[in-house]
Formats: structure tokens, sequence, C-alpha cells
């Protein structure tokens, strides 16, 4: 009995000694524990300037028609007719922030196809008709410039819902040359457009974000002149540091236009992945 008792005093003495232990250490880390206040911004969110570089990987759906002369011009699709395929791009934007609610962003997607192709029916470009078997080289330059307003009309911890106002201008030349004939058709102007953003933190440092723009000119206006512009982008960031980020995404961008006899659906969408560096 005695020694039973010896040996239940040797365990409680020792699981007392351990729990004075895992007090002692247990003591300073909750003293290092802050947790996060109402104003403390989720990692990524606390910057002025913040710059970011994507590399796109979109699939392409381009018509283009063009008219000369009075010679109404073919509906060209790049690439059942022209031997088009998918490329890579590089997308780039700037963003200034001087207040939480308020940003600035300058987004800039260069894109330029260039193939080779022996035509398998005859088509007419800019008043010149290529012919069925003739080679021709072609090509699609489709510079975006868009410089946006974001407001975030709802700010949290968790994220923000803002609206941005934007002002997109679009750059677009068609080019195709064969042994026979050279000609080139482009198009350029400012397209205004609206649309909305919403970001949401699953955890402080990894959020999701949704963006939608879009512009209309309807054929009710003026039945030889209208056009389109839908831009919708989704991605997830990672955020290591403030500073220091990874992300991607699924974006799609919708242009359309008709300008008397002259015509042009441009679609790509697909996936990109990208960083950014914020200060």
């Amino acid at each position: 009995m005695c020694s039973d008792m010896n040996t239940f005093d040797s365990r409680l003495s020792r699981w007392a000694v351990a729990m004075a232990a895992l007090l002692c250490f247990a003591a300073p880390a909750a003293a290092q524990y802050k947790p996060r206040t109402l104003n403390d911004p989720a990692t990524g969110e606390n910057y002025h300037i913040e710059a970011g570089a994507d590399l796109w990987f979109p699939t392409a759906d381009m018509v283009v028609s063009s008219e000369q002369l009075g010679i109404a011009g073919s509906q060209i699709d790049f690439k059942k007719t022209l031997g088009l395929t998918d490329q890579h791009f590089p997308a780039l934007q700037i963003q200034l922030r001087p207040a939480r609610s308020h940003k600035f962003r300058l987004n800039y997607i260069p894109a330029t196809y260039t193939q080779t192709t022996t035509l398998n029916q005859d088509i007419v470009f800019n008043g010149i008709r290529y012919r069925l078997g003739l080679p021709v080289n072609s090509t699609l330059d489709w510079k975006t410039y868009e410089l946006t307003y974001e407001y975030d009309f709802v700010v949290k911890n968790w994220g923000f819902v803002g609206f941005d106002l934007m002002a997109k201008y679009t750059d677009v030349q068609v080019a195709l040359a064969s042994p026979l004939a050279s000609e080139f058709a482009h198009a350029r102007g400012p397209i205004p457009a609206i649309g909305g953003i919403a970001r949401y933190y699953v955890v402080p440092n990894i959020s999701i974000t949704g963006e939608f723009s879009g512009f209309k000119i309807p054929d009710s206006i003026d039945s030889r002149y209208n056009a389109h512009y839908v831009d919708v982008d989704v991605y997830g960031t990672l955020n290591f540091t403030n500073n220091i980020g990874v992300k991607g995404g699924y974006r799609s961008r919708d242009v359309g236009y008709l300008i008397k006899s002259d015509s042009g659906q441009f679609t790509m969408k697909g996936i990109y992945v990208g960083a950014v560096l914020r200060y």
C-alpha cells in the first residue's frame, strides 16, 4: 500500500512539473499573440503603388471584313482561312492608390499573330481578290490600353466591392501579303466602359478577385455603326508579404465593331499566371 502511494505521489509530482513548465512556455506565447484589429487590412492591401506582369495563354477567335472601292469584303476567319494558331502574350499593369477607396490603373496588352498559309478558298480583302491556292502571309496586330478609375464603396478587412470607369483604347491592324498584292486594314479608337470589381480574402493572404466591364453601341442608333466591348477577369492572388505576391486566373476579352461596310470580331479567352510588386 505504501509502495502504491509512493508511486502515485511520484507520478503526481511529474505531472505538476510538466504542467508548470507548459505554463511557463505558454505565458510568453500568449503575451506575444495579438488578434487582428478592426482596421488592420489583409496582407497585400497596404500599399500606394502596385505593378504587375502576367503571361496570358488565350484561345483566339477572330473574323474581319474590309471593303474598298465599293467592293464588299469577305468574312475572313483567321483560323480557318489564314491558319492562325494560338499564342501567349504579356499583360502589364500599374496601379496608383492615393487613398484606400480610390485607385487609378493603367493596363497594356499587346497581341500579335503572324502566319503563312495556302488559301483553301477565294477571299476578297480591301477590294483585292486572293485566289484559291495562293500563298498568303498575314498579320493581326491587336494592342489594348486601359485607363481606369476605381472607387471601392465597400472596404473591409475581408476585401472590397467597387465600380470602375474606364477609357479603353483599341488598336487593330490586319495585313495580307501575297506574291500578287499586299493590303492592310486599320481600326483604332477610344471606347468608354463601366464595370464592377469585388475581392474576397479566403484567408488573410489569399484573395479571389472578379472584375467585369463592358460597353455597347446598339444598332438602333445607326445601322451602319455599332460596337461592343466585354471584358471579364477572375483570378486568385497569394501574397507572401505586403510587397510581393503571385496570381493566376482566367481572362476573357470580346471586341466587335461595324463601320459602314468594314467589320471585325475579336475574342480572346484563357488562363494566365503572373506576379505583383507593391510599395
